[in-house]
């Protein structure tokens, strides 16, 4: 009677385990981003899509189900897109309420901080995928904050490379009025510092009273470019308008026939629609497919994060962010970002280690780091703030 009554309980644990292990484990992840005004592209044949970044994200959370499925395990994606004007805070402790710990931020730098200091805050991981700033790098990083998207200075030194490998040493230098156009200009000057390039003159340009909507508009940009180009000779005109307000009149008009290079002409960015090695035609068309448009830089962050999430909960078999969040800072880490490498996070400011393309309107030129830029640890690390460079403090 004993061992029936044995074998019926080993029966009943066998079928509670199985049940158990049958039920998939659900991975949550939360994106969040604000609305906010955007002046008109330049370009009449650019657009500003509206669902920018989430699109990446959600594409990320159907191929990690992809995979999930084989694995016992369920991606779920709560996406908040805060009106403009309206608190990013509260929106965020609403996510957190719901139980939500692991965010795709797709926010400036001041509301990034502004999420990442709440004290509700110190126990989530936060995933960067707008803010470019290098202050957020160094001493203003948080270590609840790990950074998808390139700073500033990995741009301009992946394009510095370039230049030096090209041996266009002199720089002329022309920046907007613009914030992130000051910024853009001061990580160029370091890039030139860094890889031995010259900046043989620097001038400003205020865009805002450019008549580019007016049928004479061309003509007054004719007449402006060249005068604001002219002086000392250089080999590569060097432009910061990340407000894309100029930018675009400078190739072809410029005082010299001289390449345009920075933030319009020859670009440094984290993905491209020109790109297609490494696989990067399949994610490129699966976007598409999801899409209806092309995949941009914003777009590949938010699907890099979510897939950065997806490995480790693969690798590790655990949905908690204690533990996706050990797996995705350790040394074992690596994520395919169709860049013909595995991706890791450096550990002294959480940037994300990653080639940087660089890409004309309708091609990819070439791909930073550049052969010959050495480094002991990973070429990766000669774009950025290496360690030795870093003013980052990581405390929780």
């Amino acid at each position: 009677m004993i061992s029936v009554l044995s074998a019926l309980l080993s029966l009943a644990t066998a079928a509670a385990f199985a049940q158990t292990a049958s039920a998939p484990m659900t991975v949550r992840i939360a994106y969040i981003t604000q609305v906010v005004e955007r002046a008109p592209p330049l370009s009449l044949l650019d657009s500003i899509p509206a669902d920018e970044g989430l699109l990446g994200a959600r594409l990320a959370i159907e191929e990690n189900n992809t995979t999930g499925s084989f694995m016992q395990q369920e991606y779920a994606l709560a996406d908040a897109v805060v009106p403009q004007g309206e608190d990013v805070a509260a929106a965020f402790k609403k996510l957190m309420a719901a139980g939500q710990t692991v965010f795709v931020a797709d926010l400036p730098a001041a509301a990034l901080l502004a999420i990442a200091d709440l004290p509700e805050a110190r126990d989530t991981l936060i995933f960067n995928v707008q803010a470019r700033e290098d202050s957020l790098r160094n001493a203003d990083c948080r270590a609840n904050v790990l950074h998808v998207i390139p700073n500033r200075a990995m741009l301009t030194d992946a394009l510095a490379q370039y230049l030096i490998w090209k041996q266009w040493k002199r720089w002329y230098l022309v920046a907007g009025k613009g914030a992130g156009d000051t910024l853009y200009a001061e990580a160029v000057k370091r890039a030139a510092r860094k890889f031995g390039a010259r900046i043989v003159e620097e001038r400003s340009y205020d865009g805002g009273s450019t008549a580019r909507r007016t049928d004479t508009g061309h003509a007054l940009i004719q007449k402006q470019m060249p005068v604001l180009t002219q002086g000392a000779d250089y080999d590569v005109l060097v432009v910061a308008d990340e407000s894309d307000l100029f930018g675009e009149y400078l190739p072809y008009r410029s005082f010299r026939p001289r390449p345009v290079v920075g933030t319009q002409g020859l670009i440094a960015t984290a993905w491209h629609r020109t790109h297609e090695q490494w696989g990067g035609t399949q994610l490129q068309n699966r976007f598409e497919k999801l899409a209806q448009r092309p995949m941009t830089e914003r777009d590949y962050a938010a699907w890099l994060a979510v897939r950065a999430v997806g490995e480790a909960a693969t690798r590790t078999m655990k949905a908690d962010r204690a533990s996706l969040e050990a797996y995705i800072r350790g040394d074992d880490f690596g994520v395919a970002g169709f860049k013909g490498q595995k991706l890791s996070f450096r550990p002294w400011d959480g940037q994300l280690r990653q080639p940087v393309l660089l890409a004309a309107a309708r091609t990819l030129v070439s791909v930073s780091p550049q052969e010959g830029f050495l480094h002991q640890r990973t070429e990766l690390d000669t774009l950025g703030f290496d360690k030795p460079e870093s003013q980052c403090k990581l405390k929780r």
